[in-house]
């Protein structure tokens, strides 16, 4: 939309809501007209599809606060109490808007009449266009998508680090003119009807509009003989292997950022972005809570009675916990430093929960040594229930 239609347009009209109405009022006005409009209910009806296309394009802009706020200012300043049409299609700065000699229409756009920068500031914000109307506006060539992709990695690759290939097909920059767009051994050229900037200016009356050039199509430049291979586009699709370096410690779900990896920009622009989710296959033995590594080790009885150590695997090679004696069942220990390396230095811990494990059956003398264990319990006072529930 060009400026003079947002000068000319009034959407609290389209919304048949006063200048003045709340967020929910302009929220309730939009939603009973987008349901009585909405195609699906009107199939065919040309009419209702524009009305309903008004009144969205109208809630687009009065239902954000900050766009409502630019959009009135630019209103009010385009009224006719700030500045009054003088009778040759120009201005008449001295009829009654309060302005003195020695007027310039040029403040009003920027000039550094307006505290908040003037008309051009306004209309910036509302065409998301950088820049007021004090120079040029250069074209800026469009940057490349960003690519998503995922790969798949066992546990201890994850919570290590490693390096992985990853194959794309994505457009990239086209090897035959290095992006440019320009048959080898020519180079585009400055467009002589915007001068490179990609825009074209019109004056009407005092006032300045913009659009894109139609002879560079905005791009600021001209290709008189273009790539056979990308076609004057700089970019072509291929497949190519890169190679991923992965950080130890990274999380299931977590994404890798890789600059300037994703899909290349037209005629040399920067290339997007690569993000790579990262998903972790389980382990049968470890486990993860945050930096901290956990396991569950199997241990008799007698262990946990007597005490023991037991040899437990890490992420890098077997150490040796100690279990003290008394140790009770499904107790946490924690190994200092051998857990997941974090990304600051030094690693998270172990922790080793020790679990028993009840033989299922029992030769002739286990079990008459285990009878003979049960009847020196009791006789030395011990109650596994005492104060259990009452007892």
């Amino acid at each position: 939309m060009s400026q003079r239609e947002w000068i000319e347009k009034d959407f609290y009209k389209e919304l048949g809501v006063s200048s003045d109405a709340s967020q929910d009022e302009i929220t309730r006005a939009y939603r009973k007209l987008a349901s009585s409009l909405h195609p699906d209910k009107n199939p065919g009806d040309a009419k209702a599809e524009e009305r309903f296309k008004a009144v969205s394009e109208a809630k687009a802009v009065l239902g954000d606060p900050a766009k409502r706020k630019e959009y009135d200012e630019a209103r009010r300043l385009f009224a006719s109490g700030g500045f009054s049409r003088g009778g040759g299609g120009g201005f008449n700065p001295g009829a009654g808007g309060g302005f003195q000699g020695g007027f310039d229409i040029n403040d009003l756009f920027g000039g550094g009449g307006a505290a908040d920068g003037g008309i051009g500031d306004i209309f910036g914000g509302l065409f998301n266009r950088s820049g007021g109307a004090g120079g040029a506006r250069t074209s800026r060539p469009r940057r490349g998508s960003d690519v998503e992709t995922e790969t798949t990695l066992d546990f201890r690759e994850a919570a290590l680090g490693v390096t992985v290939p990853l194959r794309l097909t994505s457009p990239s920059p086209c090897t035959t003119c290095h992006g440019s767009g320009a048959k080898p051994g020519t180079s585009p050229r400055v467009c002589p009807h915007c001068n490179g900037s990609g825009v074209i200016s019109r004056n009407q009356g005092a006032f300045g509009f913009s659009e894109p050039c139609d002879d560079c199509r905005g791009t600021g430049s001209i290709i008189d003989s273009p790539c056979g291979d990308c076609r004057g586009s700089g970019v072509t699709n291929r497949t190519r292997t890169i190679t991923v370096r992965v950080p130890a410690g990274v999380s299931d779900g977590q994404k890798i950022r890789l600059a300037g990896q994703g899909e290349a920009g037209l005629r040399g622009a920067p290339s997007g972005d690569l993000f790579v989710t990262v998903r972790v296959r389980p382990d049968k033995v470890f486990g993860r809570n945050g930096d901290d590594l956990t396991l569950v080790v199997p241990v008799s009885y007698g262990e946990l009675v007597l005490g023991t150590t037991v040899s437990v695997p890490t992420l890098e090679g077997r150490v040796g916990v100690k279990v003290p004696a008394g140790t009770a069942d499904g107790r946490i220990l924690r190994v200092r430093g051998r857990g997941v390396p974090k990304r600051g230095g030094g690693s998270g811990d172990l922790l080793v929960t020790v679990k028993v494990a009840v033989p299922q059956k029992l030769d002739d003398p286990a079990t008459e040594a285990l009878k003979a264990y049960l009847e020196a319990e009791q006789a030395s006072g011990f109650d596994p229930r005492a104060g259990w529930a009452g007892a």
